[in-house]
C-alpha cells in the first residue's frame, strides 16, 4: 500500500514539474528556433564604391543629398536588394546614429541592463515568426540595408535581425506604452472644402524617441523595378512608410490606435503602408491589400486618392477591419476609431473617454471650419497649432495639442498636383520644403542638382520665437534632470524648481511634478497648492486628472478642506 502511495506521489510530482517547466521549454524552443527568414543568394555588387562630393553621395544609380534646409534626400532604384544595398551604403553613418540614439533612449527609459537583456530576449521570442509576415521583396531590401549596419550593437542582435525588429518598433512601442510616444494627427480636404477642389492632406507624425532621433529626416524617392514610384518621409534604414505619396496621387499616413498588448508578431504596420503606397492607386486597391495582411496592433491608415477624388480611413486591428467614408468633403484621423465596426468596441470607447484623441480631433475640426476652403499653407498652419479647443492655452508639450513639439516630421500633400511639403527642424517650426513629385518621378529633375522647389517653400513659423524654442529645450532638459533627482530622493535646488515653473507655467505636468516633489520633502501645504493649480490647467487624459484629484483629495481630507 505504501509503495502505491509513493508511486502516485512521484507520478503527480512529475506531472506538476512538467506543467511548471512547460512555459520555460516553450519559450526556450521559440528563442532557439526564431527565424527572420534572412534572404539567401544576395551578393553585394563588387567594384562599386560610394563617391562623395560636397553635400552629395552616389552609389551606382542611387544618390543621397543633404539640402540647404537640412533634409536628407535619397533616390533609390532597381531590384529590392539593390535598393536596400544602396540605401545602406549611402546612409551608413546616419543609420549608426539612429541605432545609437534609439538604444540610448531605451537605456534612459529602462536603465537596468538585466531588464534590457530580458527585453531583448523577449523581443526575439515575440518576433519569432516575423520573417514569414514580411514579404520577400521587403526582406531583401532590409537585408541589403543590414549589410551596412555596425556590429557595435550586436549585443541587441545581429544586423539583419535588428533591422527587422526596428521595423516593428512603432507597433511594439504604441502597444506596450499605451501610445504615450505616439499621438499622430492627420486630415484631408477635397471638392468644396479645398481651394480649386484639390485633394489636400496634412499630417503630424508624433513618434517621439528624443530630439536626436528626429535630427536626420530622410525624404526617400523610390524608383522600384515593380510597382509605382513613390516618396516617403522617415529616417535612415526605415524601408517602411509612415507618410508618403506615389506617382498616381495616392497618399498614405498612419495613426496609432488603442491596442491590446500583442502576443505574437505579424506584419509591421509601416510595411503594410509601404505595400499600399507601392502597389495601390485607388482606395479600393488599398483596402484589398490591407485585408490580405494580418497586423498585430491597431492602426488607422488615412488613404487619399486622386483617382477617387476623396480620402477614406482604413481602421485595422489584429482581428477586424473597418472603413470610414466621410459624408462630407473632409476627413480627420487622430488616435481613436470611427467606423461602425468598432462603434461598440470597449477598448476604443475607453480610449475616446480617457485619452486626448477625441479633443485633438475636435480641435482640428474647429480649425478646418475656420479655414475652408483649405489650401496647403492653411494646412501647415493647422499642423503648427499648439492651442486647445476654443484657443485655450495648454502649456508647452501638452498631448492635447495638434503640435506637441515632439513631432518627428510633418507633411502636407497636394495629391491633385503631386506636390509635397516636408517640415524641417525644430519640429514644425522650421520651413516646409516643397517638392514637385510629378517632375521628380518623370525624371525631369536630376539628383545631381537641388530637387526641392525653393519658390514654393513655406517659411518658418512666425508664432514660434527663438526664445520659445530655447525655453522648450531648456524645459525638457530640466524635466529630465529634476525627475532623475526626484527618483534618487533628497532635496532639489529651489532656484531650479522656480526656473522649471517659470518656463512652462501653463502646463499641468509642471505643477503636478512640483506637488509630488514638495510632498516628498514634507511640505504638504505647498504640495496641495501645486496639485490644485494643476487641476486648473487643461489636462489631456481623464486618468491623469483623476490621479491628481486623488492626491489633492487625500491631503484635503487631512485638513478638512474637502
Amino acid at each position: 500500500m505504501l509503495k502505491r502511495i509513493w508511486k502516485i506521489f512521484y507520478v503527480t510530482l512529475g506531472f506538476v514539474l512538467i506543467l511548471a517547466l512547460m512555459p520555460v521549454l516553450i519559450l526556450g524552443y521559440l528563442y532557439v528556433t526564431a527565424d527572420m527568414k534572412k534572404p539567401v543568394g544576395m551578393q553585394p555588387r563588387s567594384g562599386v564604391e560610394v563617391v562623395v562630393s560636397d553635400s552629395m553621395r552616389v552609389f551606382a544609380d542611387d544618390t543621397l543629398r543633404h539640402n540647404r534646409p537640412g533634409l536628407w534626400e535619397v533616390k533609390l532604384c532597381g531590384t529590392p536588394f539593390e535598393r536596400g544595398e544602396g540605401y545602406g551604403k549611402l546612409t551608413q553613418d546616419l543609420i549608426y546614429h539612429q541605432e545609437k540614439t534609439f538604444i540610448e533612449q531605451l537605456r534612459r527609459i529602462v536603465p537596468s541592463e538585466r531588464y534590457l537583456n530580458f527585453l531583448r530576449q523577449l523581443t526575439l521570442i515575440f518576433n519569432h515568426s516575423l520573417g514569414k509576415y514580411v514579404n520577400e521583396e521587403y526582406r531583401q531590401e532590409i537585408y541589403g540595408v543590414s549589410l551596412s549596419c555596425s556590429n557595435d550593437f550586436n549585443f541587441v542582435s545581429e544586423p539583419y535581425e535588428r533591422q527587422m525588429n526596428f521595423h516593428s518598433a512603432h507597433d511594439i512601442g504604441h502597444a506596450m506604452q499605451d501610445y504615450m510616444l505616439v499621438g499622430c494627427s492627420s486630415f484631408a480636404a477635397w471638392d468644396t472644402s479645398s481651394v480649386g477642389g484639390d485633394l489636400i492632406v496634412g499630417r503630424n507624425f508624433d513618434f517621439y524617441m528624443g530630439d536626436e532621433f528626429a535630427r536626420d529626416k530622410i525624404v526617400a524617392f523610390y524608383f522600384p523595378a515593380n510597382g509605382y514610384r513613390f516618396a516617403s518621409v522617415s529616417w535612415a534604414g526605415m524601408m517602411g512608410v509612415m507618410s508618403g505619396m506615389n506617382e498616381k496621387g495616392l497618399t498614405v499616413t498612419i495613426n496609432a490606435a488603442k491596442s491590446t498588448i500583442p502576443t505574437a508578431s505579424a506584419t509591421p504596420i509601416s510595411l503594410l503602408a509601404r505595400e499600399i503606397l507601392q502597389y495601390a492607386s485607388t482606395i479600393n486597391e488599398a483596402v484589398q491589400i490591407a485585408n490580405r495582411r494580418q497586423t498585430f496592433v491597431s492602426e488607422s491608415l488615412l488613404i487619399a486618392s486622386v483617382t477617387d477624388g476623396r480620402a477614406a480611413i482604413i481602421e485595422k486591428s489584429p482581428d477586424r477591419m473597418g472603413i470610414v467614408d466621410a459624408d462630407t468633403t473632409f476627413i480627420i484621423s487622430t488616435n481613436h476609431y470611427q467606423s461602425g465596426v468598432f462603434k461598440n468596441d470597449k477598448r476604443n470607447l475607453e480610449n475616446i473617454r480617457n485619452s486626448d484623441s477625441r479633443r485633438r480631433y475636435m480641435r482640428i475640426e474647429e480649425l478646418m471650419n475656420r479655414s475652408f476652403p483649405l489650401d496647403e499653407q492653411k494646412a501647415v498652419a493647422i499642423l503648427r497649432d499648439n492651442k486647445g479647443l476654443n484657443d485655450s492655452i495648454l502649456g508647452m508639450t501638452n498631448e492635447m495639442a495638434i503640435n506637441q513639439f515632439i513631432g518627428h516630421h510633418s507633411v502636407v500633400f497636394n495629391a491633385s498636383k503631386l506636390q509635397m511639403w516636408v517640415s524641417t527642424s525644430p519640429w514644425q517650426a522650421g520651413p516646409y520644403v516643397a517638392y514637385n513629385l510629378a517632375d521628380i518621378f518623370s525624371g525631369k529633375i536630376s539628383f545631381a542638382n537641388a530637387v526641392n522647389d525653393v519658390e514654393k517653400e513655406f517659411g518658418a513659423d512666425k508664432n514660434v520665437s527663438d526664445k520659445m524654442i530655447a525655453d522648450l529645450v531648456h524645459f525638457r532638459q530640466l524635466n529630465h534632470e529634476l525627475r532623475d533627482s526626484f527618483k534618487l530622493g533628497g532635496t532639489i535646488d529651489s532656484l531650479k524648481l522656480l526656473d522649471f515653473e517659470l518656463i512652462n507655467p501653463d502646463f499641468f505636468g509642471t505643477h503636478e511634478f512640483l506637488g509630488d516633489y514638495y510632498m516628498s520633502v514634507g511640505d504638504s501645504l505647498q504640495a496641495y497648492n501645486e496639485w490644485q493649480t494643476a487641476l486648473q490647467k487643461v489636462i489631456p487624459r481623464l486618468p491623469e486628472r483623476e490621479r491628481i484629484e486623488a492626491k489633492a483629495a487625500e491631503l484635503g481630507k487631512c485638513w478638512g478642506l474637502d
